[in-house]
């Protein structure tokens, strides 16, 4: 099966700030995040709402997880680093590898976009919230 390339592979997430366009709410010193039902045509959409349906539907994220959610608010993400080493310390080092792998986990799950590079997500986002 043929992957199309990614338009972020090779870019330096660093100068980027990634907007959240996933539901999610507070749940006391925790976020909590509400995976999207899948908006996909064709044979793939049959697999990956089976998979929805079948799947978690909200995601409890741990405490740098939820530090990290929470700071997904228009800073970029070399200033999502520095509010977490000023927060958690050498706990979260090496600080940029692990945001970058895990904005990149969450980027895949259409939990957060790159404007810029998934503006048709978040115009499709924006649309289902304004419904």
């Amino acid at each position: 099966m043929f992957r199309t390339r990614d338009p972020l592979e090779g870019v330096d997430l660093l100068g980027l700030a990634p907007e959240r366009v996933a539901g999610w709410q507070e749940e006391g010193d925790r976020v909590v995040v509400e995976r999207p039902l899948p908006r996909v045509r064709g044979l793939r959409s049959l697999f990956l709402r089976l998979s929805f349906l079948t799947g978690v539907k909200r995601l409890r994220l741990d405490e740098l997880g939820t530090a990290v959610w929470r700071r997904l608010d228009g800073r970029t993400v070399a200033g999502v680093a520095e509010g977490l080493r000023s927060e958690f310390g050498e706990r979260c080092e090496p600080a940029e590898q692990r945001l970058r792998l895990y904005l990149t986990l969450l980027r895949r799950e259409r939990l957060i976009a790159f404007p810029g590079f998934d503006d048709a997500l978040i115009a499709e986002r924006r649309e289902t919230i304004t419904r």
